[in-house]
């Protein structure tokens, strides 16, 4: 770990504090930021190894912050914080570059095993790569696949049976079998799998 320097950005007080807490504890160097107008005001950018940031602030939200980082060229992993009803904003982001979100409430393990895994040094374009991948993707069904696609968009089962003329039910029942297809437990870690496979947002 090294004291690797991770930074918060958070307008919420309380978040900011447990977070930094939680991580000072795991070892880790830690930096707060209120805003996110804070945060790139100064040079801390160029230390900063993993920023943890609200999907939802005031003046600029994590995704503007994110596409901020882009345009200066600051390419460091980047975890969101997610409310309920956000996860399509979250899978944006990760589309758009960054390592993970993780959902409110959310566990201290989950949180430090994502900082962990932002920090660790993993091949690019895995989901593309790794044999292990396209095999699992291979053995679901043409509806599981479309399925699949809607949940790593971020859309909630009642949309993707909406939109596949579906029984809310059938969804659920598809979304099951993918999530156990391809050996995940949430939505966060098959957005993090098959990132690769889907088309790059555009600035």
């Amino acid at each position: 770990m090294s004291g690797e320097l991770v930074c918060i950005v958070d307008d919420d007080e309380s978040v900011r504090e447990s977070l930094g807490e939680l991580l000072d504890a795991a070892g880790y160097t830690v930096e707060t930021f209120a805003s996110a107008a804070r945060f790139l005001s100064g040079d801390i950018q160029s230390r900063c190894a993993c920023l943890i940031t609200d999907i939802r602030m005031p003046e600029m939200d994590g995704l503007a912050l994110q596409d901020e980082l882009v345009r200066r060229g600051r390419h460091f992993p980047m975890i969101i914080i997610t409310g309920h009803g956000d996860v399509p904003l979250a899978v944006r982001a990760m589309r758009a570059g960054a390592s993970d979100f993780i959902e409110k409430p959310f566990h201290h393990e989950a949180l430090l095993a994502s900082v962990k895994r932002a920090l660790e040094v993993v091949p690019e374009n895995i989901a593309t790569t790794d044999p292990a991948v396209a095999e699992r993707l291979a053995d679901l069904t043409a509806r599981e696949r479309e399925v699949m696609d809607l949940m790593a968009l971020g859309h909630p089962n009642k949309v993707i049976a909406q939109q596949l003329d579906i029984s809310f039910r059938t969804v659920e029942v598809h979304r099951t079998r993918v999530l156990a297809k391809m050996q995940v437990k949430n939505v966060a870690e098959l957005v993090r799998l098959v990132a690769a496979q889907l088309p790059p947002l555009r600035p």
